[in-house]
């Protein structure tokens, strides 16, 4: 029987957004050591069996078009986890075999010291990209294209599976097109597979995340100290964001929630526009991003540092249904799992708090999210735990017509038999935030 050799290609585009340095030499989170990302990429290679692999960077987005909040490029997430760099314009090329060595190139934009000039210095390839990376084998990018069809067209990869990873610009990018439609080659979407490699944090992405999770308990606790009746939103915002940067943080790691009074109830309210009145709850959203990781932690707030009898009991029911989810944590348990724990909990729970009915019909989101170099990060939700997964447990209840929403959301990482809670730095106990608010931020 006659059979077409197939070529596995995969390819991310990912959002363009400034470079910065090269490999976060420099930053507070550091470079990647090298030997993290060999066996990431050899990972990859194991996973694609016969086949090539080809990750694009972010591009530069326009500063003055789209109006970036922090900057004009953040790195392609999945070019980042490969290859610990920053770099514009680069690609990077996995070619696996069952019966040869798999090879890997990177391809980086040749230096330019006129350039350089407006942007700095940029790496490019040579003995300091191979250091940063461990890739031994460094291009320059303006012959990407043309080697990347040559591996194509001399089936270096005989019977592979032809990868396309569909980012955001790649339904309508010529060169994949023209690979994907004119050499007789499968489609398949990489993403899932990057996915679940991504899953699993290894030993930099936790020291990383717990930075994350540091930082961001640090910033929830300046906004605790600056809030009083007659504050306005965005103060609150200012001091934890100001706190994020002050410890490390290069980003947000999303735009910021502080939500007072039926502000509360709008779960993806981010104006920060509203002042603070005496009685009313504020709901504080809020997270950093530490060396490409995120943090995503929620603290609720009562205005005059006292929470009232209705909602300490409103505030303590969301905080005994997020301990029941936390408490059945453990490997192989799934997060649709833990969800209808919650939810069960806090039906039983409920007593004449909501009545008529019980308060689980004002719980209107999900239980929980994975996180880690997006705050809503890549992996399926049908994934069992296993251990170094990390998400998010964020029971709420939101009841719009007493402008009351309570949500306590906490990060946790799977241990080998529970689970570790990263953003304990946050206060979680009614008593403990009443105690932290007492202690107002020095003018």
């Amino acid at each position: 029987m006659f059979r077409v050799a197939r070529v596995a290609l995969v390819v991310a585009l990912l959002a363009p957004v400034p470079a910065i340095a090269p490999a976060q030499v420099g930053s507070p989170a550091g470079p990647v050591p090298v030997e993290y990302l060999v066996a990431r990429r050899t990972d990859l290679l194991k996973r694609l069996g016969n086949g090539i692999a080809v990750i694009r960077s972010s591009e530069q987005r326009s500063i003055e078009g789209d109006y970036p909040q922090d900057s004009d490029y953040r790195e392609n997430n999945d070019f980042f986890y490969l290859t610990g760099l920053e770099t514009p314009s680069s690609w990077l090329v996995l070619v696996a075999r069952d019966t040869l060595a798999p090879q890997v190139y990177l391809y980086l934009p040749a230096r330019d010291s006129m350039a350089e000039r407006w942007t700095g210095v940029r790496l490019g390839p040579g003995a300091e990209a191979s250091s940063l990376t461990g890739i031994e084998d460094t291009r320059a990018a303006d012959l990407a294209e043309r080697q990347i069809r040559g591996f194509v067209r001399s089936r270096t990869v005989q019977g592979g599976e032809f990868y396309l990873l569909l980012g955001k610009e790649a339904v309508s990018d010529t060169f994949f097109q023209q690979l994907a439609l004119g050499m007789g080659a499968g489609v398949t979407d990489l993403r899932p597979l990057l996915a679940a490699m991504r899953l699993v944090k290894d030993a930099d992405e936790m020291r990383r995340m717990r930075m994350a999770a540091e930082v961001s308990a640090k910033g929830h606790v300046a906004a605790m100290r600056a809030a009083h009746p007659g504050a306005w939103e965005y103060e609150l915002e200012g001091a934890a964001e100001g706190t994020f940067r002050s410890l490390g943080a290069e980003r947000l790691a999303y735009p910021s929630i502080v939500g007072t009074g039926i502000n509360a109830t709008t779960l993806h309210y981010d104006r920060s526009r509203s002042q603070l009145q005496a009685g009313e709850l504020v709901v504080m959203d809020m997270g950093a991003e530490y060396g490409f990781y995120a943090a995503d932690i929620t603290r609720t707030i009562p205005v005059t540092g006292k929470f009232s009898p209705r909602q300490l009991q409103i505030y303590n029911l969301v905080l005994a249904t997020q301990q029941a989810a936390l408490d059945s944590i453990k490997p192989g348990i799934t997060l649709g799992r833990l969800g209808q724990i919650a939810r069960e909990y806090m039906k039983e729970h409920s007593g004449e708090l909501c009545a008529p009915g019980t308060c689980d019909r004002f719980f209107i989101h999900g239980l929980g999210h994975w996180v880690g170099m997006d705050v809503h990060d890549v992996g399926s939700y049908r994934t069992p735990l296993a251990q170094n997964m990390v998400f998010t447990v964020e029971p709420g209840i939101y009841i719009p017509d007493e402008k009351l929403g309570v949500r306590i959301e906490d990060e946790v990482v799977v241990t080998a038999t529970s689970y570790e809670l990263l953003s304990g730095g946050a206060p979680r106990t009614a008593a403990d935030v009443e105690k932290v608010m007492k202690v107002k931020k020095k003018d």
